[in-house]
C-alpha cells in the first residue's frame, strides 16, 4: 500500500493562537473548541504557516495509508504516531512564486494577514512555552464586577519578580493550569489578553495584569479567579505580533470591545495617558455590556479626562430601554469616524464575542455610504498597512 504524506498539528505543543488558520492561503486549517486541525484533502504542504507559528506545534508531517479525518483530530490529546511513524524528513516547500500566487488568491477572497501597525514596536514572542514556563507570583486579585452581576470578572496581577519577561500592548501571555484533565493529560495553555501598558501595572515594577472572566466549568478561568496573593502561577509567552499599539502620539485609535474584549484596550489608553497625555491623536473607545455592573473598570474608565479618550458606553439590559450595542454606538458617532476614516494615521481595533464583528462591519460600511466613501476598499487599505485589528472569540 503507498503510504501518504500527511501535515498535521500537535495538541500538546499548541496555544490555539489561530495564527496558523489566519496565515493558510488554502482554507486548509480549521478549529473546534479542542483542537486547530488541518484539512489533508486542502493542504497543499506550501508552508506558509510554519514560520508563523510560534511554538512549532504545526511542523508535524506523518506518513499514514489513510488520512486522518478533522474529526478524529478534533479529539486527539496527542498526536498518533501510528503503525507508520513520523516521516524522517519535511516535505520540499512548494516554489516561492507558487506561494506567492496561492497567498494572493487568498487574499482576493479573505484579506491578508494583518501586520503590525508600522509605528509599533518590535515585541519579543514566545520566550517562554509550556514544557519551559517562567514563574509569576499573584500580586492582588481584584473582582470588578459587583457580586450580583451576572459576569464574575477579575483583575489579576502577577509579578515576574526577576525573572524577564518583556511585552507590548495587545500582546498576550499562556497560563498554564495545574493538574491534568479527565484523560490524564496536561492541561492545554489558556491565552489571556494582557490589560496593562508596557511599564507594567506601576512603573519600576515587573508586573501585569489580566482581565478574566469565570466561566461554568472553565479550567483556565476558574483557576485564574481563584488565585490568591502570594501563588504561583506557571505563564508561557509573551505570544502576538500583529494586534500591537502603534507607537505615534499622532495616531487616532478607535477601540470597539464588549466585556474583557477591553483588556488589550485598558493596556493602549494608559500607554497614552502615562506617556502622552496631551498627544494630538484621538483615543475613541466603544465598550458594550449588558449593564454598567458588569462593565469592567466602569468606575476607573469614568473618571479619565475626555481630553485623553472619548468613551461610548452600549448596554444591552438596561431595565425599561431599548437594548443598544456597540455598531449602534459607532453610527451615533457617524459625523466625528467619517472624519477620522480616511485619515492615513486612523487605526481600527475590534476585541471581544466574535458575534460583534459583523455588526461593526456593517456600521462602518453605512458611515462611509452616506459620505462618499467605500468601505470595503477602505478597509482593504487599512488591513494591508496594519491599521484594522479584529480579536474575536
Amino acid at each position: 500500500m503507498e503510504l501518504k504524506r500527511q501535515h498535521l498539528i500537535d495538541p500538546v505543543v499548541c496555544i490555539r493562537c489561530n495564527t496558523c488558520e489566519e496565515t493558510c492561503p488554502v482554507d486548509a486549517i480549521t478549529h473546534d473548541g479542542n483542537n486547530y486541525v488541518v484539512m489533508a484533502e486542502k493542504c497543499n504542504f506550501c508552508r506558509a504557516c510554519v514560520s508563523p507559528c510560534p511554538t512549532g506545534a504545526i511542523d508535524n508531517w506523518l506518513l499514514v495509508d489513510n488520512p486522518w479525518s478533522i474529526e478524529d483530530q478534533f479529539g486527539w490529546e496527542e498526536l498518533p504516531l501510528g503503525e507508520t511513524g513520523p516521516t524522517e524528513s519535511e516535505p520540499a516547500p512548494l516554489p516561492p512564486e507558487e506561494v506567492s500566487d496561492l497567498l494572493a488568491a487568498a487574499t482576493a477572497t479573505t484579506g491578508p494577514r494583518v501586520p503590525a501597525p508600522a509605528s509599533a514596536t518590535s515585541p519579543y514572542v514566545a520566550l517562554y512555552s509550556r514544557e519551559k514556563p517562567v514563574i509569576a507570583r499573584v500580586a492582588g486579585n481584584m473582582r470588578l464586577t459587583a457580586d450580583g452581576a451576572g459576569s464574575d470578572i477579575h483583575h489579576v496581577v502577577l509579578d515576574f519578580q526577576h525573572n524577564a519577561f518583556p511585552f507590548l500592548e495587545g500582546q498576550s501571555i499562556g497560563i498554564v493550569p495545574p493538574g491534568v484533565d479527565d484523560k490524564g493529560r496536561a492541561h492545554n495553555i489558556r491565552l489571556y489578553s494582557i490589560a496593562s501598558p508596557r511599564e507594567g501595572e506601576r512603573t519600576g515594577f515587573n508586573n501585569l495584569a489580566l482581565t478574566v472572566k469565570r466561566v461554568p466549568g472553565g479550567v483556565g478561568s476558574n483557576y485564574v479567579c481563584d488565585l490568591k496573593k502570594g501563588d504561583e502561577v506557571k505563564v508561557a509567552g509573551p505570544f502576538g505580533q500583529s494586534f500591537l499599539m502603534p507607537d505615534d502620539p499622532e495616531a487616532h485609535i478607535i477601540m470597539i470591545c464588549t466585556g474583557t474584549g477591553a483588556a488589550p484596550f485598558r493596556g493602549f489608553t494608559e500607554r497614552r495617558r502615562r506617556n502622552a497625555a496631551d498627544a494630538p491623536g484621538k483615543l475613541m473607545l466603544f465598550f458594550g455590556a449588558r449593564s454598567p455592573e458588569e462593565l469592567p473598570y466602569f468606575g476607573p474608565l469614568m473618571k479619565l479626562p475626555k481630553s485623553l479618550i472619548d468613551v461610548n458606553l452600549a448596554f444591552s439590559r438596561l431595565p425599561g430601554q431599548p437594548k443598544c450595542y456597540v455598531q449602534d454606538k459607532i453610527r451615533e458617532r457617524s459625523a466625528d469616524l467619517a472624519v477620522l476614516l480616511p485619515q492615513a494615521k486612523t487605526h481600527i481595533y475590534i476585541c471581544g464575542l466574535k458575534g460583534m464583528e459583523h455588526g461593526c462591519d456593517e456600521a462602518f460600511a453605512d458611515i462611509c455610504r452616506l459620505n462618499g466613501m467605500d468601505w470595503a476598499s477602505l478597509r482593504a487599505t487599512l488591513r494591508q498597512e496594519g491599521r484594522y485589528h479584529v480579536e474575536t472569540y
